[in-house]
């Protein structure tokens, strides 16, 4: 059979649809790219946010409208995993549920829908309840790798799931506790990569930092990382994401700063900066602690690019609590930062905490933090000029002067765009380089100018 496959959301769940598209693959069916011309549409949803989860009704909803008679409809993912019940209620034309927990029975899914000859009232739901021990049920004959392929770049990762008590987060509920992969499995995954010619992995997990703690396995991210430059000197760059902050030890700081192979560049989502708010998240309160953190990983590695992520409008935020977060933001000087609203999940325990902000004083938080931001990343991006970085080359367009007629050739030139260290796919800025460089190599870039989230260079 062919199949289309769309996923949502987060690299994490991209690497399950390729490992979804993988197992379909080896079963002998053929991924299409036209939804028109496949016998079964798959859709790995996100339940993270209320915004994931319209975003991820909107696509099964088109889908099933356009469905043609004998084509199947999966919904895959977080969402299937968090509301399965619910969808198979609000999407009519829906065939198949499949939740994380049971993601690698997809095969199997398939083909039992392939076998019928006409739809049926119910769907066939093979996911499991919410809370459900995880991965009881799944069993393979191979190792399924986990890797997500991103032209020269790939998604890692090397955990699942998540114990961390934060108590605005629905993770837990939806991909299981902590699950860390064998060490083996991983370098397998990362050989095959440096094998295809990928010039950056990117490390992954709910929390890379808590790597090996369930197995009793206290700082095994250090170790693992060191494997792993053994295993691929041939890839240029190792990129880590999603580390908590207090897992950070001195080991992995240490070992950031003697390997150029690893990026200096580090994601840690810390969320808030006043301890009354971080106590309702359920988030460690020491804020000096954090200030010690970002100050040990400037000195060990002085051109390190910090990127973080705030929650604004969290139940209770007073305007003093808001105060203290800018306030801190303003000090710290991250190179990006990711702010959000708060949305309440259903299931978690800051579900039915009093004290709800408004909407609008969460947008009108919102823009104040995101404007102050703004002018930080101008400043830090500003910095940058006259430096030469590698940059990874992605792909190439069109720039448009300002203020051009789009109708005059003159006025619209040749450009390339990449990333350099300083930048993770799809959530941070670009490079943009005034002349046709060939994509998928890193070259040397000189840095001539710099915008809010984006920088300009020419190759060198």
């Amino acid at each position: 059979m062919r199949y289309f496959m769309i996923s949502l959301g987060c690299p994490k769940n991209t690497v399950d649809a390729e490992d979804m598209g993988l197992l379909l693959n080896t079963g002998g069916h053929r991924p299409v790219s036209d939804p028109a011309d496949a016998d079964v549409l798959l859709v790995n949803t996100c339940g993270f946010i209320e915004s994931a989860r319209a975003e991820s009704l909107f696509v099964l909803h088109d889908l099933a409208e356009q469905k043609r008679p004998g084509q199947q409809l999966i919904a895959t993912g977080c969402l299937s995993q968090r509301a399965g019940a619910e969808l198979a209620e609000q999407v009519p034309g829906l065939d198949g549920i499949l939740g994380t927990r049971r993601w690698a029975e997809v095969l199997t899914l398939v083909e039992r829908l392939g076998q019928r000859r006409q739809r049926t009232e119910t769907c066939t739901w093979v996911g499991d309840p919410v809370g459900a021990e995880s991965g009881a049920r799944i069993r393979l004959r191979g190792r399924v790798p986990r890797v997500a392929l991103q032209g020269r770049s790939a998604y890692l990762k090397i955990a699942e799931g998540c114990s961390a008590p934060c108590a605005f987060c629905a993770i837990p509920l939806i991909k299981g506790p902590l699950r860390s992969r064998p060490v083996h499995d991983i370098i397998a995954d990362a050989q095959h990569l440096g094998g295809k010619g990928v010039e950056e992995i990117i490390v992954i997990a709910q929390d890379t930092t808590a790597y090996g703690q369930d197995r009793g396995e206290q700082d095994a991210l250090p170790v693992l990382l060191e494997t792993l430059i053994s295993a691929v000197p041939e890839v240029s760059w190792i990129r880590i994401m999603y580390a908590y902050p207090q897992h950070i030890s001195p080991r992995l700081i240490e070992t950031m700063a003697r390997h150029p192979q690893i990026c200096h560049y580090l994601d840690l989502p810390l969320q808030h900066a006043h301890p009354d708010t971080l106590g309702r998240m359920r988030r460690p309160t020491d804020v000096d602690r954090v200030r010690r953190l970002i100050e040990a990983l400037r000195k060990a590695m002085p051109d390190i690019a910090l990127r973080t992520s705030f929650i604004v409008g969290y139940p209770g935020e007073t305007e003093g609590e808001f105060r203290a977060l800018a306030a801190f933001a303003q000090e710290t000087q991250f190179d990006k930062v990711g702010v959000f609203t708060y949305s309440p999940e259903q299931g978690t325990a800051a579900y039915d905490l009093p004290d709800p902000i408004p909407e609008e004083v969460q947008a009108e938080r919102y823009d104040r933090l995101m404007g102050q931001q703004q002018a930080i990343s101008l400043a830090r991006n500003q910095a940058q000029v006259g430096r030469t970085l590698g940059v990874l080359i992605e792909g190439q367009g069109e720039a448009e002067y300002e203020g051009a007629d789009v109708d005059d050739t003159e006025e619209i030139s040749l450009v390339s765009v990449g990333r350099s260290y300083r930048d993770a796919p799809e959530i941070d800025g670009l490079v943009l380089i005034e002349e046709a460089v060939e994509p998928g190599r890193i070259v040397p870039v000189r840095i001539t100018g710099a915008l809010e989230y984006d920088l300009v260079g020419t190759p060198q």
